[in-house]
């Protein structure tokens, strides 16, 4: 992609009549849910926008994610409903089990209308993805395999070299490029400084579904050495979703050795019953395997000048709350409706965002952390179990599903993005 640093508009195909964009430019960094997500508000709100992906395109596949309470109104507001809920797992709920397979508890997916352990809408992470990208590549740039090397702000704007060598200036730059953003790092400082180590680590991979799963979850738990091994059903019913989690204080592979990720697994998961064996004898050949640690991240500020972080770059909940989507969704929303109601001052937008996504955040941060506790190891050093039963839970889930009120932004532009030729381009090695 070559572009021209004294250009800084750009034409748009909207049908056959060519559209001149005149908005803030703003890049966003990642293109799995959370950028997406807020490149469909900021265009809708009048921004010109570019994705940048270091990835050379979509990542398929990964960990089944939900939708609840307020999130639910967001993926309405989008016009999205039909077509998130066509491309849904169709769980119809979960068991826990012992090592023989007994049935020990069952949830439903349309306990808590659908807002309960397994949400209605529940969809694996690369099938949101693509759902997202379809909806905005017409009019919005994609670049996949490249990534921000370099980036200087002043008043007015922000100078972005890219690692292919590209320059371009931007009014807003927004990080959402997950728990190890590259860009927080650049800008806010070190991941030690943000990342929180929960104890735990997550695994998952697709598998051939020999296991006879039909649109039930299963999972079983090890209460002594804090393990779990669990299968669920996506769409295609000739494959499943198997996962791991296992209590490691330690943690200190790479994320991105999977070598070494596959090894701690082996290791760490040895002699755990029930189905066990039978899912580790897959896991070279899965062609989508992933190991991290389950971690937040806890920030003071999610901005510095007109610099901007979303989503699990900015305020990672963890898998074990099960709102990281949620938060993803409700912040894009929250983050282009304040900086288009701002006139786009980075200040006064970002200022917003925060104020009303803050509570959000740590409610849902709250239930990661309590979650977290509740598979710890036992032993007489553990913290007690949370007790789940009292009031302040259900008023603690009932802030983090319902969350903040979605204004209408009553007089900010809301302009479909326009219909056209996709506008994709993939950096040059």
């Amino acid at each position: 992609m070559s572009v021209d640093d004294s250009k800084q508009e750009r034409t748009v195909r909207a049908g056959e009549q060519g559209t001149r964009v005149s908005g803030p430019r703003v890049l966003v960094a990642g293109a799995s849910i959370a950028g997406p997500a807020l490149a469909h508000w900021l265009r809708r709100r009048g921004a010109e926008v570019t994705v940048v992906e270091r990835a050379p395109g979509l990542r398929p596949g990964g960990q089944a994610v939900d939708a609840r309470g307020v999130a639910k109104e967001v993926i309405t507001r989008m016009g999205l409903d039909a077509v998130v809920r066509a491309a849904c797992t169709d769980t119809a709920g979960a068991h826990t089990v012992d090592a023989d397979g007994k049935v020990l508890e069952t949830f439903r997916a349309d306990d808590d209308g659908g807002d309960g352990f397994i949400a209605d809408i529940e969809i694996l992470r690369g099938d949101l993805a693509q759902v997202l990208y379809d909806d905005t590549r017409d009019g919005v740039e994609y670049v996949f395999g490249d990534r921000i090397a370099e980036l200087a702000q002043d008043a007015d704007g922000v100078n972005v070299v890219f690692a292919s060598g590209d320059r371009r200036r931007f009014d807003l730059v927004i990080g959402a490029d997950g728990l190890h953003s590259e860009l927080r790092a650049m800008v806010f400082g070190p991941h030690e400084r943000f990342l929180r180590h929960l104890g735990h680590v997550l695994a998952f991979y697709s598998v051939p579904n020999e296991f006879g799963l039909d649109r039930w979850l299963l999972e079983y738990q090890d209460q002594e050495s804090g393990r779990s091994a669990l299968l669920r059903p996506i769409q295609d019913a000739t494959r499943a979703m198997a996962m791991f989690y296992l209590a490691s204080a330690d943690f200190d592979v790479d994320y991105r050795d999977v070598a070494a990720q596959k090894a701690l697994l082996r290791e760490r998961m040895a002699g755990l019953g029930w189905l066990t064996p039978e899912i580790l004898a897959h896991l070279d050949d899965t062609p989508d395997f992933y190991l991290d640690q389950v971690a937040q991240v806890v920030m003071d500020r999610w901005s510095s000048g007109r610099v901007g972080l979303l989503g699990d770059a900015a305020f990672s909940s963890s898998p074990m709350s099960g709102q990281g989507t949620g938060l993803a969704l409700v912040g894009a929303y929250l983050l282009a409706g304040e900086l288009a109601a701002a006139g786009w001052d980075p200040e006064a937008g970002f200022a917003g965002y925060e104020a009303r996504m803050r509570s959000f955040v740590e409610a849902n941060q709250e239930i990661g952390r309590l979650n977290a506790r509740s598979r710890d190891i036992p032993g007489p050093n553990a913290e007690p179990a949370p007790d789940f039963t009292g009031e302040w839970f259900t008023e603690l889930i009932g802030r983090a599903i319902n969350g903040p009120e979605l204004p209408d932004y009553v007089g900010v532009p809301d302009t479909a993005a326009p219909a056209g030729s996709a506008i994709t381009s993939s950096a040059k090695p």
